[in-house]
């Protein structure tokens, strides 16, 4: 099987083609392969679906974050239930331990007659394209991946994230007391560097329009290096790398790692005078106990993807390819200020909007 990556930034931005990419989760390299869990259900829905359709079964394989890692993996299951709800149907999901599951867990809902199985970030990727070929009546959609050549019974789910993190990145070129912002990834890979590309990107554009110099610690997207922590589980990692970004003078952080991301959170919470960026979801309600430190977050709007795509299926319409989530049609933006409202400047603010507008008409540029 042969699987080519693509560029996902020129991709989006030329809107040609097929992109690669993924949100991504943890492997943990030295546990034993463990058995597929039996599949947790969600309540059928009572309604009949609105479409017209007898109902649908949506089955929904977790990358190893798990279902509950407040971030892509529970967002694409709230857009599961979602759509048993709605649709009409049922919606299960089977946990990834490691990578050694993604294949077994595929496999036994391919047994469990699942309309749609739904596959969870860039790790699956192989392990998707294997079961979609060997299984080409069956469809899938999967998310932060796309193939190159595309499969007829695979829709792959591609975010803009770029376009929204680079918002984020004004925001916080215009908040920063220091004159310093910060940002680090889980694993190096497309799907994360995406967010940190935009997130620099909108600091040099606020530096261009406003004369300042504001500087970015932990990426650099003209050489595409910085700071990883090397996984998305330990919350510890993110404790060490917010606490030496805070020691150099960062006063508003965006770690990209998932779970790992929170231990940021608590080392900025606890430091004082300094904020921390959000990533996937709103993290004022996924992790509220932070709310007071969250400037913003750089939403990923998977549920309302795997929304669509479950829709597609429930009334015939599914066509394979490519879901591409961006500014114009909501599938990407960045969440409410919140407690951080009075920090904003108002200057910051009212520039939003056209800035939105900017990014949607090609004029200026998300991406190296």
């Amino acid at each position: 099987m042969l699987l080519k990556r693509v560029n996902v930034l020129r991709t989006i931005l030329a809107l040609l083609g097929l992109v690669l990419a993924a949100c991504v989760g943890a492997t943990q390299r030295h546990a034993m392969p463990t058995a597929p869990q039996a599949p947790t259900t969600a309540a059928p829905a009572t309604q009949p679906p609105s479409t017209g359709t007898t109902g649908i079964k949506i089955c929904q394989v977790t990358d190893a974050g798990g279902i509950d890692d407040k971030s892509f993996n529970a967002t694409a299951w709230a857009g599961a239930q979602r759509a048993a709800a709605e649709l009409g149907g049922e919606a299960k999901y089977l946990e990834s331990q490691q990578q050694t599951d993604y294949e077994r867990n595929i496999n036994a809902f391919l047994e469990d007659n699942c309309d749609l199985i739904i596959t969870v970030g860039f790790l699956l990727g192989d392990a998707t394209a294997a079961a979609a070929r060997a299984n080409p009546d069956q469809l899938f959609t999967i998310v932060d991946f796309a193939y190159d050549p595309p499969f007829a019974n695979v829709e792959g789910q591609i975010f803009a994230t770029d376009q929204a993190a680079f918002l984020a990145g004004y925001v916080a070129a215009g908040t920063t007391k220091t004159g310093i912002v910060g940002t680090f990834g889980g694993i190096q890979i497309p799907p994360v560097t995406v967010f940190m590309d935009g997130f620099a990107l909108g600091v040099q554009y606020y530096n261009q329009q406003n004369g300042t110099n504001v500087r970015v610690l932990g990426w650099d997207p003209a050489t595409q290096t910085g700071l990883f922590t090397g996984n998305f589980e330990s919350t510890d990692d993110g404790r060490a790398l917010g606490e030496s970004l805070l020691d150099e003078g960062a006063d508003i952080i965006m770690p990209v790692a998932g779970p790992v991301g929170l231990g940021t959170a608590a080392a900025v919470r606890e430091r004082g005078n300094a904020w921390i960026i959000g990533v996937d979801t709103d993290w004022t309600v996924s992790a509220p106990e932070y709310s007071n430190v969250i400037l913003t977050s750089v939403l990923k709007r998977m549920d309302n993807a795997v929304f669509e795509v479950a829709r597609q299926v429930a009334t015939g319409t599914f066509k394979g390819g490519v879901y591409l989530a961006n500014l114009e049609n909501g599938g990407v933006g960045i969440a409410d200020f919140g407690a951080a409202a009075s920090a904003v400047p108002d200057a910051v603010k009212n520039a939003l909007p056209d800035l939105t507008a900017g990014i949607i008409a090609g004029d200026i540029k998300t991406a190296p």
